[in-house]
């Protein structure tokens, strides 16, 4: 049972923490060993579509134009689509005061993997580019994000996700906003080890001629598809000098449903990926997707309740295990005290690790439920953001 409880914990260890320090160490050797790994020609500008998925999108769409319309690359070069399946609010109507943007309508609402397969059939250019529609581009950014197309060994770059938010103390905002600087670090280091393992869906970039159709019912779709792209031995690339801002969920009940849904598509993804579990193909690609997405999507949120159940067993035999077992209490303690800190809208910075960790792993069980059932649609109504 001791070495049941240590394996486990050491696991959970590696998969949220001890991954990302072994990156770490890994990628200063690099550094001090190897030389650059790109040399860019300044002069590199393809033509590429900049691809903007909308669904009753009325609060966002004009400044998400404006924005488009602002984007420092040269307009000759620049296609601008938005695809407003399914949207029955004012979104097209807002769209249509704008010169050069194209917009593509239907009725039918088949979620957003169909409305980019839908959109592809429009886009000739060499390099695309799919950003949200509540989200905010620097305006370097798809310079930033094609400038790695030079090297054909790149497939696709994704771009960093900022939360932001008026309030940055907000929990909602803080526990989001520390786990996504944590991941865009980890991202960056697994893009200089070899490939990220999963794009930020708020902004990627793809060659366009790697792009494949997905299953209509995908959930994760920039997941699927990025990864698909390195099963054909393509690299993915991290810039965080291209970044797409959004605000934070508006409340802890709307980042829970995010959280939920991510989860459900993780599961999802996991069954349709199986292939990238086989060391053998890619020794360096499998072990980044284990450490970085498997075992945090599965293994390590369902080894908590066993680590707890046997401490309890354990804490009969040993002082030392009655401490863990009182830590361990403390710490759970600390995070449904969070959840009803937050759900009150009350500021107590100590406690936003332990219900953000809480939360995800909460959204693992809950993901895997609704994956089991087949009950989380590829359709969903997005989670609120807090207004900035």
């Amino acid at each position: 049972m001791e070495i049941l409880f240590w394996f486990l914990i050491s696991l959970v260890f590696y998969a949220y923490l001890g991954y990302g320090l072994l990156l770490f160490v890994v990628i200063k050797l690099k550094r001090v060993m190897g030389k650059a790994q790109f040399n860019f020609d300044p002069g590199y500008e393809p033509e590429v579509t900049l691809v903007i998925p909308s669904y009753n999108e009325e609060d966002f769409i004009l400044e998400k134009a404006r924005n488009s319309l602002e984007l420092d690359y040269p307009r000759e070069k620049l296609r601008i689509i938005f695809i407003t399946d399914g949207s029955t609010d004012r979104t097209v109507e807002l769209l249509k005061v704008f010169e050069g943007v194209e917009v593509l309508h239907e009725d039918r609402r088949a979620g957003k993997s169909a409305a980019e397969n839908r959109a592809m059939e429009y886009v000739k250019s060499p390099v695309v580019v799919f950003c949200d529609a509540n989200t905010r581009l620097n305006r370097e950014c798809i310079k930033e994000l094609v400038k790695y197309y030079q090297f054909p060994e790149v497939g696709a770059v994704s771009g960093e996700k900022r939360v932001m938010s008026k309030e940055a103390d907000k929990a909602s905002a803080a526990g989001e906003g520390l786990y996504w600087k944590y991941e865009s670090a980890l991202k960056k280091w697994d893009s200089e080890l070899y490939t990220v393992v999963g794009a930020a869906g708020e902004l990627i970039s793809f060659r366009t001629n790697l792009v494949e159709p997905l299953e209509e019912d995908t959930i994760l779709d920039d997941f699927v598809q990025s990864l698909r792209i390195c099963q054909k031995g393509y690299r993915v690339l991290y810039e965080p000098k291209a970044y797409a801002m959004e605000t934070a969920s508006e409340n802890v009940k709307e980042e829970l449903k995010r959280k939920i849904r991510i989860a459900a598509g993780g599961w999802q993804a996991m069954s349709r990926l199986k292939a990238l579990l086989s060391p053998w193909r890619n020794f360096t690609l499998s072990f980044q997707y284990v450490s970085h997405r498997v075992l945090r999507w599965s293994v390590a949120a369902f080894s908590l309740p066993f680590i707890f159940l046997i401490n309890i067993y354990l804490a009969q035999t040993a002082p030392f295990y009655a401490i863990l077992l009182i830590l361990q209490c403390l710490f759970y303690l600390m995070a449904l005290l969070g959840w009803y800190l937050a759900n009150r809208e009350i500021k107590v910075k100590i406690v936003y690790v332990p219900y953000y960790f809480f939360i995800m792993n909460y959204a693992v069980f809950a993901g895997f439920a609704r994956w089991i059932k087949r009950a989380q649609k590829s359709t969903w109504d997005r989670a609120k953001r807090s207004v900035n």
